[in-house]
């Protein structure tokens, strides 16, 4: 029964697994928008015109001199020409007709297995809280890029960033958790309590990390101290908790928020250090086993990433290693989420008594 059932949700589950890594592009275009300052180029909501960039250079005129009307132009893109506003005005339309293609993505055979009764019941309220966290992420991204339309805000503030980020993710993190349901046997999960309370202390640690990368992208705060180890030339660099108080420094002051991300790095790397040697104890033959160095490799490469990526921050953030600083991020999470689902099962092992 149990391989019948596999067999039957697979087709789902592959179609869930397209949706993850559909979702993991779509939130690398969102850092490649940022960090090329192209998130407000274009300054109109067309869920359906708008899949088609201006057609001709009446309609691209027309496009920038909408955008000329907003802060940014004017304190900061001034020297644009029609040909610079169209390299930016790419990447925001990519990112949101990526959006469009996951609509049609996930919608389509939705249907279509609905029809062929692939989805059964016990599928139905995780599809709609499914497709309800995909519309409220569109939503969140129109009303930041809606706040940084005017005179006033040159970038989309970093909070609202760090918002949109972290609904992205756990949009990502949904899917994928349903994907595992669907694809991975119930023999294969485990019941550990001391690796699964470990890992679930990660997966509050990397969030609150990933939401100050999130920060640190925002602020662009590499630039403020792009060296290492030390931090401009100290180990606690000055300036920190110098803007009015605790909370308003931890969030908005750029050298304390890349404290922060650095020490977070570090404590984040030790504990899956920590939790890859108790992981060893596991049955050899177990998928959790088999899988213990996949958090432990991305959490060093992800620490490497984060160190060429300030160090090669001169003038401003390199694109290539922010974006694979942001992919790696988001893998180790998908790998911590993968390694607490097999160690969250009901019966404990023989081997583990």
């Amino acid at each position: 029964m149990e391989a019948i059932t596999m067999k039957s949700n697979r087709p789902v589950a592959i179609w869930l697994y397209i949706g993850v890594g559909m979702l993991i592009v779509q939130v690398l275009l969102g850092g490649i928008t940022r960090l090329t300052g192209s998130g407000l180029s274009i300054t109109e909501w067309q869920p359906l015109l708008g899949a088609f960039p201006p057609m001709n250079e009446e309609a691209w005129q027309r496009a920038f001199d909408n955008y000329k009307q907003i802060g940014q132009y004017h304190y900061i893109n001034n020297h644009f020409t029609l040909s610079d506003f169209k390299a930016i005005y790419f990447w925001e339309w990519l990112h949101r007709d990526w959006a469009r293609l996951m609509g049609f993505v996930f919608i389509i055979p939705f249907i279509y297995f609905l029809v062929k009764k692939k989805i059964n019941r016990s599928m139905v309220n995780p599809m709609i809280i499914l497709f309800f966290l995909g519309g409220l992420q569109g939503a969140i991204g129109w009303i930041m890029v809606k706040s940084g339309l005017n005179e006033e805000n040159l970038y989309v503030n970093h909070i609202r960033l760090a918002i949109h980020f972290i609904s992205a993710l756990v949009l990502l993190s949904y899917v994928f958790w349903f994907a595992l349901k669907l694809s991975i046997r119930p023999v294969e999960v485990l019941n550990v309590p001391v690796l699964r309370k470990l890992n679930f202390w990660l997966l509050v640690l990397l969030t609150i990390q990933l939401v100050y990368g999130a920060f640190m992208a925002g602020l662009h705060t590499a630039l403020v101290a792009n060296t290492w180890p030390d931090i401009n030339g100290a180990w606690v660099p000055a300036g920190m908790f110098s803007q009015g108080g605790f909370l308003t420094d931890i969030a908005h002051n750029p050298i304390t928020i890349q404290f922060i991300h650095r020490g977070l790095a570090y404590g984040i790397t030790i504990l899956i250090g920590l939790w890859w040697w108790k992981a060893a104890q596991t049955p050899t033959h177990s998928l959790l086993h088999a899988t213990r160095y996949l958090p432990l490799l991305l959490v060093l490469l992800q620490v490497l990433l984060g160190v060429l990526t300030l160090l090669n921050s001169q003038v401003k953030i390199p694109i290539s290693y922010g974006i694979l600083h942001q992919a790696v991020g988001m893998l180790l999470l998908l790998s911590l989420i993968w390694t607490y689902y097999l160690s969250r099962g009901d019966k404990v092992s023989p081997e583990l008594i």
